[in-house]
């Protein structure tokens, strides 16, 4: 038990060893493969400034002249509000910084911040935490815009990576050591919904959810992340400006001005990435991981290898294979229509773990079967029919390792005038003699489908209805005694023989030590017949027959004088049979 039970546990904690590395990206990737991408809400429009519009404005950085004109020319055109995901760390040196912070205060705006090591600490302001202070992501400093944009509301926009460096996470707000600040696409919302506070809700495990007034409660992690559902918003340039009834991201495409982000689908500037966030945050179906997660996939895995590794060891491996594709695709459904839905339960590694332990499970079975297919060989080979070798190999059930009741019939010979021979006749030959004798009563116990149980010197034991089942038992014994009795004759090897016949209920099974055991039976049937082989000197026939024996055959036996035999209280009725005269 050990052997299994040890490999198996190894097994299902594999994956969570791992679950930091390979695994967490199969993860990932998973999850990347069968999120369902929603439609845009509507809401949100890109404005791309792209690489003809940089050239035609004479190179960058633009002057923010010309950026106070395309946020008038965006409100012109019936925008909600701008959002602009471009850093202004300095003074614009053609000294347009009052032109475009006046255009900023004529609609609500939100300017980005970018994360810096050793900048200031972002603003905190806004926020009501219910429950403890605990979770997040913490900030050291943010990139300072230029001060005249101060009294512009404004954003962190951040995009961290997961361990194969793609971003499919965005913080909602973050920690600094001053308190809690707000993430761009946060502060976008509070806009849209005039709302000058965000509620953060706790409880042990880290942050649950992120509320701004108007809008449902919007699920993240335990560091305040939302998973990004990629929607494909819709986008515009300087030229067409189709941002009508539109919250706009205004962002730059052109090549070496704003690094782009590694993505699920693909390369993406920093605007693209806060407005599929803020997409994700007012459709309000962008995935999430539930707490229960993990106790899910747990429960899940351990349920279903379980399964497998029963059915496979105690059902044989056909039920084994069924179990380990029905939980594979059972499995893989429930993961997929979870994930459809937007609840982000992790399968993979436990898909992985059912197919490691299966394999491994399969593989055991596999060996065992062998073994036992080899020993079953081994030991039946010599004293069964082909045959019925080859049904206890598919079948090993039938043996009933350790022992059952059977009713049987019991077969024992042993030659007569063996000692004379042995003293009259070399070595040499006795052996063959002997050998001759017993294979011609071996090959008769085959014959009529019984197993010889074993050899006891001159003297074979037999055994018909074990282990395989032969309903006409008593009937195969008288006939193998028959025709043992007359190839003997005609073999004239100067010996003859006695046979002893006896039916009843026995202990068959393997016995022995945990070492070394044989298949064979106990009872006071088997040592009955034994006795009556043995009386078949003292009546004078060569076949004695019991009566339990007589009872259930088809032969007409002749009634012989009751004897009384060594462990027996009352004489035993007992039959022998007349063939080729005697």
């Amino acid at each position: 038990m050990k052997k299994i039970i040890i490999p198996l546990l190894i097994l299902l904690a594999l994956p969570l060893i791992f679950q930091s590395t390979p695994t967490e990206i199969l993860k990932l990737k998973t999850f990347d493969k069968f999120i369902q991408t929603p439609k845009p809400s509507g809401n949100f429009t890109i404005l791309n400034i792209t690489e003809e519009d940089i050239e035609r404005e004479g190179g960058y950085p633009l002057p923010r002249k010309r950026l106070a004109d395309i946020q008038l020319e965006i409100l012109s055109k019936g925008a909600l509000g701008v959002g602009w995901v471009i850093s202004f760390p300095q003074p614009d040196r053609l000294g347009g910084d009052s032109s475009f912070a006046t255009s900023l205060s004529y609609a609500p705006s939100v300017l980005a911040t970018f994360e810096t090591p050793n900048g200031i600490y972002p603003k905190t302001t806004g926020t009501v935490i219910r429950g403890s202070e605990v979770g997040g992501i913490s900030v050291s400093g943010v990139k300072e815009n230029y001060y005249m944009y101060d009294k512009i509301l404004q954003g962190i926009a951040i995009a961290p990576v997961e361990v194969d460096q793609l971003v499919r996470r965005i913080p909602l707000l973050l920690k600094t050591p001053d308190g809690w600040s707000a993430s761009f696409g946060t502060q976008v919302l509070k806009i849209l919904t005039n709302t000058p506070t965000y509620i953060i809700t706790t409880n042990q495990n880290g942050i649950q959810e992120i509320a701004v007034r108007g809008l449902p409660p919007v699920k993240t992690d335990s560091l305040g992340r939302k998973w990004v559902s990629w929607v494909n918003t819709s986008e515009t340039d300087l030229q067409e400006m189709d941002v009508s009834g539109k919250f706009v991201f205004v962002g730059i495409t052109a090549n070496g001005v704003m690094p782009q982000v590694a993505t699920p689908v693909g390369l993406l500037e920093p605007h693209k990435i806060q407005a599929a966030l803020a997409e994700s945050i007012l459709i309000q179906n962008s995935p999430y991981i539930p707490d229960w997660a993990l106790a899910v996939e747990l429960l899940t895995l351990i349920i279903t290898v379980t399964l497998i590794w029963f059915l496979l060891f105690y059902l044989g491996i056909t039920w084994g294979l069924v179990s380990g594709v029905v939980t594979g695709s059972l499995t893989a459904t429930g993961g997929y229509y979870l994930i459809s839905k937007g609840m982000l339960i992790d399968v993979s590694w436990t898909l992985i773990s059912q197919f490691i332990s299966g394999a491994v499970a399969f593989y055991l079975r596999f060996r065992q079967q062998y073994k036992l297919r080899l020993l079953i060989k081994k030991q039946f080979e010599h004293y069964l029919d082909p045959r019925q070798v080859k049904l206890l190999q598919n079948d090993p059930s039938l043996l009933k390792l350790g022992g059952e009741k059977r009713y049987c019939t019991f077969l024992f010979t042993d030659v007569r005038g063996f000692t004379n021979l042995s003293e009259t006749l070399p070595p040499e030959e006795v052996t063959k003699i002997m050998n001759q004798a017993l294979t011609i009563q071996s090959n008769a116990v085959k014959e009529y489908g019984g197993m010889v149980d074993k050899y006891i010197g001159d003297a074979m034991m037999a055994i018909f209805n074990a282990p395989i089942d032969l309903p006409d038992h008593e009937d195969r014994a008288i006939n193998t005694a028959i025709k043992i009795i007359s190839d003997m004759e005609k073999a004239n090897l100067g010996i003859a023989i006695g046979i002893g016949i006896n039916t009843g209920e026995a202990v068959i099974g393997n016995m022995g030590s945990d070492t070394r055991f044989d298949y064979s039976a106990i009872g006071d049937a088997v040592n009955t017949a034994a006795r009556l082989e043995s009386a078949t000197k003292e009546v004078g026939v060569d076949l004695i027959i019991g009566d339990n024996t007589k009872k259930s055959s088809s032969f007409e036996l002749k009634l012989l004088k009751p004897i009384k035999v060594k462990g027996k209280v009352k004489p035993l009725t007992i039959y022998t049979i007349e063939y080729n005269g005697n």
